[in-house]
């Protein structure tokens, strides 16, 4: 029937990625693993290391839900191309708005797996610590820093995450020179870190009376807070620490006491400042975890003697340099640089909807 040709093409178009996407899974080597770790749980000494039967349970019961899911994935495909293959034969149309729906279940289902698949590094679950700098454009810039926070703060929202603001530094004119904040939610790291890098807008300023287009510059720094689980040895001498009243609103008690506190790793020159907190103790809590999370990304690039790495984005933050764009006028269009991604609907970005960019870049190394 001419009805189910178009069903039949998406369908063999479809199993050849559900096919390639078993391959990026290693599904025979994932039962195999799944086998042993079962087998390792009735093992009778296996709850006298409770630190280590915890991690082989985590890992167990992460591979059995891959593995089931995948294979749930499989398996109404392999029944909708036989349901199909009968209802064509028969000249049967009764079941196509049932195998539409199935069809587009399939293929919702692989992205979301898809994805995941693609946040499975070792910090991708963790909250993500941003701070946005502002680069060349000076007021510019610095409004631009805070249209930035705006946009992540929308996405943390829609995606049902938490946001606080850990530190900021006024603008002389508007926005900020710099704000961090902890992004808290499932794989908070994982999705935003292809964030990290240059943003460029181009815009006519409503700061120049002339009207004139302008471009400026800020960039996003990224990195998973580390939680206590991390065992990271800091002495106490390492750490300098200053305090001072908060500079920003937050009533009486922040105005009154130095309850923001400013710490530095001696050793690597990192500083970090938490001001929003209620008390010194909180703040100096935040700043020391914001530290830990700091040198734990360095040791872990095992490029200790490269602290630019982490410390250093503000370095290039200038034409040339940026990852992606905002441009306002002439046109409007927002353009990922490395991923080629394009959306005309600047307005929506700015509000936040920056998940095709999200998943582009998640996407780009994978193949289905």
């Amino acid at each position: 029937m001419l009805e189910f040709d178009g069903i039949k093409k998406d369908l063999s178009e479809l199993a050849p990625r559900v096919d390639s996407f078993g391959e990026v899974l290693r599904l025979k080597q994932s039962e195999d693993e799944l086998k042993r770790l079962e087998k390792k749980v009735s093992e009778p000494d296996f709850w006298s290391n409770h630190e280590g039967s915890a991690k082989v349970l985590e890992q167990l019961k992460y591979l059995k839900a891959r593995v089931e899911k995948f294979k749930k994935i499989r398996s109404e495909l392999e029944e909708t191309t036989e349901l199909v293959r009968i209802c064509d034969s028969e000249e049967d149309s009764s079941f196509v708005g049932e195998i539409k729906a199935s069809i587009d279940n399939i293929k919702n289902e692989l992205e979301i797996q898809i994805l995941e698949s693609m946040l499975s590094g070792k910090h991708d679950s963790n909250d993500a610590l941003l701070t946005f700098h502002a680069g060349a454009g000076g007021t510019e810039a610095q409004d631009w820093v805070e249209m930035l926070y705006r946009i992540y703060h929308r996405w943390a929202e829609r995606h049902g995450m938490r946001v606080r603001i850990l530190d900021f530094l006024d603008g002389e004119e508007a926005g900020y020179k710099n704000i961090s904040i902890l992004v808290e939610g499932t794989n908070a790291y994982g999705l935003l870190k292809g964030e990290a890098g240059v943003h460029r807008l181009v815009r006519v300023s409503p700061f120049d009376s002339s009207g004139r287009r302008h471009t400026s510059f800020a960039a996003i720094e990224v990195i998973p807070e580390i939680n206590d689980k991390i065992e990271l040895d800091i002495p106490s001498k390492d750490i300098k620490m200053d305090v001072f009243r908060a500079s920003g609103a937050g009533g009486q008690h922040v105005n009154k006491t130095s309850s923001a506190v400013r710490l530095t790793h001696v050793p690597t020159g990192i500083v970090v400042t938490c001001q929003n907190e209620r008390s010194q103790i909180q703040n100096r809590e935040m700043a020391m975890k914001t530290i830990k999370s700091k040198l734990y990304e360095i040791k872990e690039r095992d490029r200790l003697a490269s602290i630019e790495d982490i410390k250093g984005i503000q370095k290039e933050i200038a034409w040339g340099s940026q990852i992606r764009s905002y441009v306002f006028m002439p046109y409007t269009l927002v353009k990922d640089h490395r991923t080629g991604t394009e959306i005309g609907n600047i307005s929506a970005v700015m509000d936040g909807e920056i998940d095709e960019f999200i998943n582009s870049y998640l996407k780009k190394n994978i193949k289905l």
